[in-house]
């Protein structure tokens, strides 16, 4: 049962409504909003700034198509009331054919800050330097996670995994290749933590972090926070990395995408047996657990479902995206007062199988 205050889940709650009616005047209007949405508005028969007043309503809009967000022209995106200012293209991992692409302005660089807020100092010491060890190229990453250490005082130093290569290897057989890959990586990362003392803390992903630390102590090496993401992470590789790995260093998981962004995690609690817990960064997006069979209808908490997602930024507008994820539905907390997703991980429906190879 949940222990947090009603007074704060419905501060939350009207905090939520209050937004996406914002939201919906931003993004239906024609001088602000993009050619996308607007084209959607003149074919409906209803218009949102009127008729959408809470989150709930959102549900008018049906479910989002991912094949909207692969191809172009992907300026049909960007929204009118921001067409001055320069314009990023992030892509999803390409796993599936065409990648996905959304575009971005300043979403990255207010994730990240926000994200920030949830590290501990001591972990991740304001003006100490990072290293990125994880995916670069067309990945909001190559830019965020430097943001994250230039806004907390630091200066990141990265080492580029190319994951579309590393499935590629895998695909075709070629594991010999794959790991002289990942060798060549790890080679680079640690040849950057030894000549840098000031390198306190680390991103990168759970595949790369169990590599780094069978070469090298991260302890000894001066490492004190680790921010790990990117791939599924399972409650076994949690303990396994703070029981094992990390000999006493922070580990801040994260679960994050293009097209979300970044969700906190909960600190972990011995009642939580290291299940990992995330909580979106309301109200910029919700993450919600549904039934598979019918996506409208939230399961109970506790209960397992698909993972959907909306998101809620001036500069992008995505509602309920059927993710390619499930979890069990988690309630609020108090640091969250809105529901979160325990142990996320590839929809079980599927049949194929996502090769992460080392990403």
């Amino acid at each position: 049962m949940s222990t947090v205050a009603e007074s704060a889940l419905t501060h939350a709650r009207a905090t939520l409504d209050a937004w996406v009616r914002e939201l919906m005047r931003w993004h239906f209007d024609p001088a602000t909003g993009c050619p996308f949405w607007l084209d959607w508005a003149a074919r409906a028969t209803w218009d949102p700034r009127v008729e959408v007043q809470t989150y709930d309503d959102l549900d008018r809009f049906g479910g989002f198509e991912d094949e909207w967000l692969r191809g172009g022209p992907v300026r049909r995106w960007v929204p009118k009331g921001l067409a001055s200012r320069p314009v990023y293209i992030f892509e999803t991992g390409g796993s599936t054919g065409v990648p996905k692409s959304r575009i971005n302005i300043e979403d990255f660089r207010i994730d990240y800050e926000t994200f920030s807020d949830t590290l501990p100092d001591d972990a991740f010491p304001r003006g100490a330097d990072w290293l990125m060890v994880g995916p670069s190229g067309p990945r909001r990453l190559r830019l965020a996670v430097e943001h994250l250490a230039q806004h907390r005082g630091g200066i990141c130093f990265m080492v580029d995994l190319d994951p579309r290569w590393v499935i590629k290897l895998l695909k075709t057989g070629q594991v010999a290749q794959a790991e002289d890959y990942k060798r060549h990586v790890i080679d680079q990362a640690l040849t950057l933590l030894k000549a840098h003392e000031g390198i306190r803390c680390l991103f990168t992903t759970p595949k790369l972090l169990e590599a780094l630390c069978e070469r090298v102590s991260l302890r000894k090496l001066g490492i004190t926070g680790v921010f790990c993401g990117g791939t599924e992470m399972t409650p076994q590789f949690h303990r396994f990395a703070v029981e094992e790995l990390l000999d006493g260093i922070y580990f801040a998981p994260t679960y994050g995408n293009t097209l979300m962004g970044l969700a906190a995690h909960k600190p972990p609690a011995p009642e939580d047996h290291y299940a990992i817990i995330y909580y979106p960064p309301a109200p910029r997006a919700m993450i919600e657990v549904v039934d598979p069979d019918e996506p409208s209808r939230v399961v109970d908490y506790g209960a397992t479902g698909r993972v959907r997602l909306t998101t809620l930024t001036k500069e992008f507008f995505m509602p309920r995206f059927l993710e390619r994820d499930e979890a069990e539905r988690e309630r609020p907390c108090e640091r969250y007062p809105w529901d979160g997703v325990r142990n996320v991980r590839p929809f079980s429906r599927f049949a194929t199988t996502v090769v992460e190879g080392v990403y």
